[in-house]
């Protein structure tokens, strides 16, 4: 483990070296640090908490990008971390789900430029999923926390070993060797073409 906050610029840059320097080599990289704090209403996004989400959230994701890729061979790969929200937005997380779209489009736009590098990049867009996250939102109540997803078709939030396997088909080139540029959707019933 290397402690560290990926939200302090220069670290992930040192977070890749230092992986390099004990591994040898770095073959898949995810990126799925997040910040989050719903909101009542836009007057709430104050410029501390935009800055914040954006740079834990968006700003993490292509500096990490950006310092793995020149230790990438052909065959490795990319994975980020989007949300539901990146797709259907969320009107008390406005800033956070800005993050996850762009986490999207950055998603596909690096796809694009890595593929005759013979790097895939994907995203995973997760529904309601019970993770430290949660409860750590200062904009969620106690009686919130406890409902939390029972509104999703399947009534309840996934546990983070159910995400677990989208992660590792993406990172598989036996499995996915010819998906680049997706946002896998692992949203409980929940459904887009987007």
């Amino acid at each position: 483990m290397i402690p560290g906050d990926l939200a302090v610029k220069g670290f992930c840059q040192q977070l890749v070296e230092e992986t390099v320097r004990r591994f040898g080599h770095l073959d898949i990289l995810v990126s799925n640090a997040a910040h989050q704090r719903r909101k009542k209403d836009l007057d709430e996004v104050t410029d501390e908490e935009l800055e914040y989400t954006f740079t834990t959230n968006i700003y993490a994701y292509i500096r990490l990008a950006r310092a793995a890729v020149p230790h990438m061979k052909p065959g490795s790969v990319i994975i980020a971390t989007s949300s539901e929200t990146g797709i259907f937005g969320s009107k008390k997380l406005p800033d956070y789900s800005a993050t996850k779209g762009a986490i999207n489009a950055f998603t596909k736009t690096l796809a694009q430029a890595l593929i005759e590098r013979r790097i895939r990049v994907n995203a995973v867009a997760p529904g309601p999923v019970w993770t430290p996250l949660n409860p750590s939102d200062g904009g969620l109540s106690a009686e919130e926390v406890a409902k939390f997803g029972e509104n999703n078709p399947m009534g309840r939030p996934a546990q983070p070993e159910e995400l677990a396997p989208a992660y590792v088909f993406l990172a598989s080139n036996a499995d996915s060797s010819y998906i680049t540029g997706t946002v896998l959707q692992v949203m409980g019933g929940e459904t887009t073409g987007g």
